[in-house]
């Protein structure tokens, strides 16, 4: 049975107070309706129909990497018509999952057990058991059984003492869902047609429906204003902390780092507050992570140190090396084991060889530095003409003086030495010194310029 979702995502958001749709802003870096189509995915989803109507050209923008039929909901007449406007993508014999796109936090394995609760010609809904239920549909059962579904705002006294809720979240067998819609009315307090209708006339035709819980009511909370969709965001901070430390690393304070994307690690890693983990970030054994710094698509190796405040972008460290503070490394770098760069110092697009060392106020662009080599204070690659970008290469053992320009393209040989406040244009053979500076002069009598009045 082919599984189709269709996601409801044309609410204009009024409540959040910006010019983005709701649907649009971030929970955890991304989008909170891309967590919704990324779920979709997970679960085999053969067709995903993103139901739109605010702000669609941003939708699309923001969006259109996605695999998914576009379909506009022109007025905003309830969710039965929103879901409605997708029927054309719906098989007769396909099961619909219908999601929400302001609803992020939803597991996977919440929705797998969701589907396998639907009966193959039936329903199945989402519920939740609130201590505070205002303002959310009750559900209705006799005898234990699901019946039927009442909006708050139509709700009697009695009605209204029911703790279980709906969530919205349902499946159901196509060809059962596209005739319950054709039938919706919109007689009730809000003039519009309730989706949820759908389960009384189920009900009433004798049809099975059965529920599943999730293991976390905020798994089905909705964002409608920055204080709720804050709430969001760090519950789910707060689920990816528990799992680091699950695990196997140590967190200085759970509530005091951020996972935007997804983070494996190894055994007794330390991580200290205000770490931001972005992308695919993959940590080894042992490593420790100072205060402050940011690690997006990167892998770290085992025994690693990264101190504070620095930032590792689409970048490869091997193990036992030692970062910071206040390092970089941009895309395309990389570390060799036990490599050490230190305190401002920057890479992009190099190779820094196992056991070499830059320790302080250092640029290295479009360089592969071999193994043993120590780079002093100051040294700049000067990888960039305006136009092209040159490489430099320094062989094993060789050691760059402080304050070194190294004018790419050119090469510096195995075990060679620069001599400090050289600017080297010419190749360095192996065991050459290379002294390429200005003579200085010391000139008596000279004058200071003085203030002009």
């Amino acid at each position: 049975m082919n599984l189709t979702t269709v996601i409801l995502a044309a609410g204009k958001g009024t409540r959040m107070r910006s010019k983005l749709p709701k649907v649009l802003h971030p929970v955890a870096g991304k989008p909170m309706v891309q967590h919704v189509i990324d779920n979709a995915k997970a679960l085999g989803a053969t067709s995903t129909n993103l139901v739109y109507g605010h702000g669609g050209e941003l939708l699309k923008q923001q969006l259109g990497h996605n695999e998914v039929n576009w379909v506009l909901q022109e007025q905003q007449l309830g969710t039965g018509h929103a879901v409605a406007v997708a029927k054309e993508h719906i098989g007769d014999d396909d099961r619909v999952l219908i999601l929400y796109g302001d609803v992020p936090l939803t597991k996977q394995e919440t929705l797998e057990g969701l589907l396998k609760a639907t009966p193959e010609r039936g329903l199945a809904v989402l519920t939740v058991d609130l201590a505070d239920p205002n303002g959310y549909g009750r559900m209705l059962r006799d005898n234990g059984k699901l019946v039927g579904i009442v909006e708050q705002k139509d709700a009697n006294e009695e009605q209204l003492k029911i703790t279980e809720i709906n969530t919205g979240i349902m499946a159901c067998h196509g060809g059962l869902l596209k005739k319950w819609l054709g039938n919706l009315s919109n007689s009730n307090a809000q003039g519009e047609y309730y989706l949820t209708d759908i389960v009384a006339m189920a009900h009433s035709e004798g049809v099975e429906i059965s529920s599943s819980q999730p293991s976390h009511p905020m798994e089905v909370e909705g964002a409608n204003n920055r204080v709720q969709l804050a709430q969001l965001e760090r519950a789910y901070q707060g689920w990816q902390a528990e799992q680091l430390m699950i695990n196997g690393a140590s967190l200085a304070d759970p509530a005091r780092i951020d996972v935007r994307g997804t983070v494996t690690t190894g055994q007794d890693v330390h991580i200290d507050v205000n770490v931001i983990f972005e992308g695919q970030v993959e940590l080894g054994d042992d490593v420790v992570i100072g205060p402050n710094c940011v690690l997006k698509d990167c892998k770290i190796g085992d025994g690693v140190v990264i101190k504070a405040n620095t930032l590792i972008e689409d970048a490869s460290v091997a193990a036992k090396c030692t970062l910071g503070p206040y390092a970089r490394l941009r895309p395309g770098a990389v570390m060799e084991e036990d490599s050490h760069i230190g305190n401002f110092v920057e890479m992009k697009k190099s190779r820094l060889g196992k056991g070499s060392k830059a320790n302080h106020l250092t640029y290295l662009g479009d360089a592969q530095i071999g193994e043993k080599v120590n780079i002093g204070a100051g040294t700049i690659t000067c990888n960039y003409d305006g136009v092209n970008k040159s490489q430099t290469i320094i062989g094993d053992h060789a050691f760059i003086g402080s304050n070194s320009s190294l004018v790419a393209p050119v090469e510096i040989g195995a075990t060679a030495t620069v001599g400090a406040g050289s600017v080297v244009t010419t190749n360095v053979g192996d065991k050459q010194l290379a002294v390429a500076r200005g003579k200085q002069r010391n000139l008596d009598g000279w004058q200071r310029p003085t203030k002009k009045s």
